[in-house]
C-alpha cells in the first residue's frame, strides 16, 4: 500500500528482490513450518525521493540512526519487517553489524525491479501453489500487528 500511495503523490518506486533463507520465517509461523520453502523471495520497496533511491528501511532515518535504537526484530509474534522499519533498522546488506543486520539469512540478491510483479513474473513464485493459497488465507486474515 504504502507504494500504490508514494506512486500516487509522483514519487517513483521499485522493489529490489533478495532470496531469504525459509529457517528465517520459522518463528514467524511455528506451525507451518513444513510448508516455509527454502528460500522465500522478499520485494522490498524503495522510494525516489530528491534524486536518490531510499529502502524502505530508511524513511525514518539511516540504518546507522535506526540500528542505535538497539530493539533489533524479532520476526516472532505479529509484528512484520514492515512494523519494524518505524523503529529500528533492517539491514539486508550487514551495514549496520547490529541486531537488525539480517545479511546472514539473504541467501541472494536478485536486482532491483520496476515492481513487486516483474520481480515475481521474472523470479517466480517461491510457494507453490497449495501453501501459497493457504499462507494467503492466514495472512488475510491478519492485521499488521497480530491483532484479530
Amino acid at each position: 500500500m504504502l507504494e500504490a500511495a508514494a506512486r500516487g503523490k509522483g514519487i517513483s518506486t521499485r522493489v529490489r528482490g533478495i532470496a531469504v533463507d525459509g529457517s528465517f520465517w520459522y518463528p514467524r509461523f511455528p506451525k507451518l513450518k513444513t510448508l516455509v520453502p527454502d528460500h522465500v523471495i522478499l520485494a522490498w520497496p524503495e522510494f525516489k525521493i530528491d534524486g536518490t533511491w531510499v529502502p524502505v528501511s530508511e524513511l525514518y532515518g539511516s540504518l546507522g540512526e535506526m540500528a542505535i535504537c538497539g530493539i533489533g526484530f524479532t520476526n516472532e509474534g505479529g509484528e512484520t519487517l514492515f512494523d519494524a522499519i518505524g523503529r529500528t533498522a533492517v539491514d539486508w546488506d550487514g551495514a549496520t553489524g547490529g541486531q537488525c543486520d539480517l545479511s546472514a539469512v539473504v541467501s541472494d540478491c536478485l536486482g532491483y525491479f520496476d515492481s513487486r510483479d516483474e520481480l515475481f513474473r521474472t523470479q517466480g513464485q517461491t510457494l507453490a501453489w497449495l501453501p501459497r493459497k493457504i499462507a494467503d488465507g492466514i495472512m488475510s486474515r491478519r492485521s499488521a500487528a497480530g491483532a484479530r
